[in-house]
């Protein structure tokens, strides 16, 4: 019978080609926008190169520090990192490395505009990098301050070339450093791993950020298991407890958490107002959105439905007059419905392919990697289904109340 549904929808759709065009463009637009949004969160949190196991990861990204008279929120310093983060029982590692920020390279007179991070030995340990020429400096590195640098390969390729950049030296930040590896690419959207150059911290000129409970830091740790999660929250809290404020009379209650890059990311959205709540908060007010979207086509796929099933009532008077029942015609009509959100979600998917595509290579995002996976097209097939069956239950179920003689003059019970 569904075998039977399929090919008189099939043969519906391609003879009333006005209907099927405007439902399709509507279904696939709406499903290239979400699959689009899909890919690009995909790719801010699931674990994914240089960032494979952040699965296992917690980090503190923002703290707050408030008091009746007010509040500062921004990114940890390295004190309150070093103090509070190291010898957490549950952790396998953990590192310290700077927010990004943009610098200038003047190199055999060219301007050359990059990003630089500074980072610990362990950040190379934790983070999976594809090297394409040496490898990561050393904790020992670090500690001396040497002046030695990873840098991507697109920066190599400004800096020198096609030639091997490996010993090679520029200068950056009014220091000069000496190239001794050389990475793949990442994305912006990998947060804790881009960047296009990457320094020991201890490179930095100004020596007092070793003690500042705030600043531009973030610090992450590597559990063993995500089972040692909740462990480790505590650890972390029980430390913070202890929390010794430069001036109480300033500020007196410090906010901070050990977070999953989701809900770093709900807590700098929300300015760390809701601490590990700030993650439900965020995902609820995303949901909302999405369902918001869809409800306009949806509601616009509903009234072109309803049009499309009168004109086809004295199709429908016949079929009742002879007996078939208003399941078999409601089944037919939501088949139909299903069979035409899912070529819409086929467009929507290779329509969706060729925006990444062109995303990718637009430049707009440095080293921009967004793919449509596995698991996206299956939320976008799912998504589309669901599309049908809701667009299609209404008209169906009006459809299957008309009289058969009212039906047969076109008009409805």
């Amino acid at each position: 019978m569904i075998n039977n549904y399929i090919k008189l929808a099939l043969k519906v759709l391609a003879r009333r080609k006005f209907f099927t065009f405007i439902s399709l463009f509507g279904i696939s637009l709406t499903l290239v926008v979400l699959m689009v949004a899909t890919a690009i969160g995909d790719n801010l949190f699931a674990p994914r190169k240089p960032q494979s196991r952040f699965d296992r990861v917690l980090g503190v990204y923002v703290i707050s520090l408030r008091s009746d008279q007010g509040s500062h929120t921004g990114p940890p310093g390295y004190g309150f990192l070093d103090k509070n983060l190291r010898g957490l029982p549950g952790a396998e590692n953990m590192s310290i490395f700077s927010t990004i920020s943009g610098t200038v390279l003047y190199h055999e007179g060219r301007r050359i505009e990059t990003y630089i991070k500074r980072a610990d030995g362990a950040y190379w340990q934790i983070l999976d990098f594809d090297f394409v020429e040496g490898g990561p400096y050393s904790q020992a590195d670090d500690d001396a301050g040497r002046f030695v640098a990873v840098i991507s390969d697109e920066l190599r390729t400004r800096l020198f070339g096609r030639n091997a950049a490996l010993g090679r030296t520029f200068e950056a930040d009014g220091m000069r450093f000496r190239v001794v590896g050389v990475v793949r690419g990442v994305p912006i959207t990998r947060y804790a791993g881009f960047s296009e150059i990457w320094v020991p911290t201890h490179t930095t000129k100004i020596d007092n950020f070793r003690r500042a409970n705030t600043g531009s830091f973030n610090g992450i740790v590597l559990a063993h298991s995500r089972s040692d999660f909740d462990g480790l929250r505590s650890a972390f809290a029980e430390r913070i407890s202890h929390f010794k404020f430069d001036d109480p009379r300033e500020f007196n209650q410090l906010v901070a958490g050990l977070d999953t890059p989701f809900e770093g990311v709900a807590r700098v959205m929300t300015n760390n107002q809701f601490d590990r709540k700030a993650s439900n908060v965020v995902r609820t007010v995303f949901l909302v959105m999405a369902l918001l979207f869809i409800t306009l086509p949806t509601m616009n796929l509903i009234s072109i439905n309803l049009s499309r099933i009168m004109e086809r009532a004295s199709e429908i008077g016949v079929r009742k007059a002879f007996g078939a029942s208003s399941r078999s015609l409601v089944g037919q009509f939501i088949v139909e419905n299903i069979v035409l959100t899912v070529i819409g979600g086929f467009i929507g998917f290779l329509l969706s392919v060729a925006a990444i595509a062109a995303l990718n290579g637009s430049g707009w995002i440095p080293h921009a990697s967004f793919d449509i996976n596995f698991r996206i097209f299956l939320w976008g097939m799912l998504i589309a289904a669901i599309f049908g069956v809701i667009s299609g239950v209404w008209p169906a179920w009006r459809m299957s109340r008309m009289h058969p003689v009212n039906a047969l003059r076109g008009g409805v019970a």
